[in-house]
C-alpha cells in the first residue's frame, strides 16, 4: 500500500517538519537531478530547468546546482525570482548561479535535451501564463517537480492546457492528480522521492499487490466449504451475463456456482455450460415479484447472491430481493438500475457490496460519479462501493484506489466478470471491502495479461483470471 495525499496534507506535512524547508528543498532537489539522470542525462546533456518563484522552482534550482556540477549544461529560465531574500527558494537560486548555473528571464524555448519542468507545485489553480505557453511544444521530453505544471494536484483537472511529462518527481507520497483526470496522461511515469517527512493522513490508499489477498483452502476442503456463489439474471437477450459471472466465480476460486434465471431461460444456460449449476424459476423470461420467495428459497444455501448480470427490467423483483435477503449479496448492473435510489440499500439487515460504473452510479444516487460522491452513500447505507472506472475505487472504511487494467476492459461483460470475481474472494472468507479491491485488483491484472496475447473479450477474461487466482 503507498498513501495519496492531498495538496493540503502535503503542505502540511511540510510545515510540520522538524527539519529545516532548506534540508527538504535540497534532497527534493537531489532526487530531480538523479531522476534526470535515469532519463539519459549526462556529462555535455543541454537541460533546461524552468522555474517558479516559489518552493517548486527551489527544488529546480537545486536539481540545476547539482546537475552543473555533473557536467551537464544547465541553464535555468526563470518565471520570476523568488522574492522573500531569506526564503528556502531564494537562497536555492542564489547557491544555483553560485555554482555557474546560467539563470535567465522564461523568454522563448530554445534547443535542449531534457526540459525540467519546476514551475508550479500541488497548490497550483487556474490557467497557466500565456508565456508559459510555448514551452508545452519543446520536442524535448519533460521532467515535471511533483506535478506537471497546469495539473490540478488534487483533482487531475486542467483548465486551458498542461504540460505532458515523460516523468514525475514526486515526495513522500502520491497526489490524487496523479490518478485522476488528465494525470495518468500528463505525469509519465511518477517516482516518489523519500525526503524525511513522516506520516499523513491519506487521501486514498494506493492498492498494491500485498493489498490484494486471495482465500486460502484447507486440506479438507469441499466445494460447499470454500464458497458458494449464485448469480441471479440471465433474462432473455442476456442470458451470457449470468454465466460469465458464475464462471468467473468458479475460477476465481468458488467452490460452486449457479446461475437462476427464469424459467424460460434455463435450456440456455444448461447450453452454455457444464461447469454450473442452474435453476430456472417460474416460466417466463424475465423475472417478477411472485419470484421473489422461489429465488430466496433456492439461493438461501449460497454464501453470496450476485444480483443484477442480465437481469433486465423487473416490476418490483430486484427491490424485494434487497429487502428480503439477509445474507452477503453483492448488487450489479439491473440490479443498482431497477432500485430507484439508495434508499432499499440503507434498508437492508445484510452485508452489501455495490459495484457501479460512472453511469449506474449516477442512476442510482442523481449525482456525477466520483469517489467523493460516493462516499456518503457508503456511510447513509452502510455498503461496501466498488465504483469500475480508470483507476477504480473501493470505498467503506477506507479509501482504496485501483490501477492495474485499463481500456482493453472496455468490452461488453467484463463488468459481470468482474461480479463473479468479487463474490468468489467474498464467499471464500475474505471480508466485503478486502474481496472488493483484490477483486478489481486482480481483475485488472488478468485483463492486462489477456490483452498481452490477444483482444480481451470477458468469455476469455473469465477464465484468465484462474491463472491468478
Amino acid at each position: 500500500m503507498r498513501l495519496v495525499i492531498s495538496p493540503a496534507e502535503s503542505n502540511r506535512l511540510d510545515a510540520a517538519s522538524v527539519e529545516p524547508v532548506e534540508i527538504l528543498m535540497e534532497r527534493a532537489g537531489l532526487g530531480v537531478a538523479l531522476a534526470a539522470v535515469d532519463m539519459g542525462v549526462g556529462y555535455g546533456s543541454r537541460v533546461i530547468v524552468l522555474a517558479g518563484a516559489g518552493n517548486n522552482g527551489g527544488d529546480g534550482y537545486v536539481a540545476a546546482r547539482y546537475l552543473q556540477q555533473r557536467g551537464v549544461q544547465v541553464k535555468v529560465h526563470a518565471l520570476g525570482y523568488p522574492r522573500r531574500d531569506y526564503s528556502p527558494a531564494r537562497l536555492a537560486a542564489v547557491r544555483a548561479a553560485g555554482a555557474g548555473v546560467k539563470v535567465v528571464d522564461l523568454g522563448g524555448p530554445e534547443p535542449a535535451d531534457l526540459i525540467i519542468d519546476a514551475l508550479f507545485g500541488v497548490g497550483f489553480r487556474g490557467q497557466l501564463p500565456d508565456d508559459v505557453l510555448p514551452w508545452l511544444d519543446h520536442p524535448a521530453p519533460v521532467l515535471s517537480v511533483d506535478v506537471p505544471s497546469g495539473l490540478q494536484a488534487g483533482t487531475g483537472l486542467v483548465d486551458g492546457d498542461a504540460f505532458v511529462a515523460s516523468g514525475t518527481i514526486t515526495f513522500h507520497a502520491f497526489k490524487p492528480g496523479h490518478l485522476l483526470g488528465e494525470g495518468p496522461e500528463r505525469c509519465g511515469v511518477v517516482d516518489i522521492v523519500d525526503i524525511g517527512l513522516q506520516g499523513g493522513d491519506p487521501e486514498l490508499r494506493l492498492c498494491e499487490f500485498e493489498d490484494a489477498p486471495v482465500a486460502q483452502r484447507p486440506r479438507t476442503a469441499h466445494k460447499w466449504s470454500v464458497g458458494s456463489v449464485a448469480v441471479v439474471g440471465s433474462s432473455r437477450g442476456m442470458v451470457g451475463a449470468g454465466v460469465l459471472a458464475a464462471e468467473a466465480a468458479l475460477n476465481a476460486g468458488a467452490g460452486s456456482a449457479a446461475v437462476v434465471c427464469p424459467g424460460a431461460m434455463q435450456s440456455q444456460v444448461a447450453a452454455l455450460t457444464s461447469g454450473l449449476l442452474s435453476k430456472g424459476v417460474g416460466t417466463g423470461d424475465s423475472f417478477s415479484v411472485d419470484d421473489v420467495d422461489a429465488v430466496l428459497e433456492y439461493t438461501d444455501r449460497f454464501d453470496v447472491v450476485v444480483l443484477g448480470p442480465g437481469l433486465g427490467g423487473d416490476d418490483g423483483f430486484a427491490n424485494e430481493i434487497v429487502a428480503k435477503r439477509a445474507g452477503k449479496l453483492l448488487i450489479d448492473a439491473d440490479g443498482l438500475n431497477n432500485l430507484g435510489g439508495v434508499d432499499p440499500l440503507a434498508d437492508r439487515t445484510g452485508p452489501t457490496i455495490i459495484t457501479p460504473h460512472a453511469g449506474e452510479f449516477t442512476r442510482l444516487t442523481g449525482v456525477e460519479a466520483s469517489y467523493t460522491a460516493a462516499m456518503p452513500v457508503v456511510d447513509d447505507a452502510g455498503v461496501v462501493i466498488l465504483l469500475k472506472g480508470n483507476p477504480t475505487f473501493v470505498l467503506g472504511t477506507e479509501q482504496w484506489v485501483v490501477t492495474t487494467g485499463g481500456a482493453e476492459l472496455a468490452s461488453i461483460g467484463t463488468g459481470d466478470v468482474l461480479s463473479g470475481v468479487v463474490a468468489a474472494l467474498w464467499s471464500g472468507g475474505l471480508e466485503a471491502e478486502t474481496a472488493a479491491r483484490s477483486g478489481a485488483f486482480w481483475h485488472g491484472i488478468a485483463g492486462a495479461a489477456l490483452a498481452s496475447r490477444r483482444t480481451v473479450t470477458a468469455t476469455e477474461l473469465a477464465h484468465t483470471v484462474g491463472e491468478f487466482l
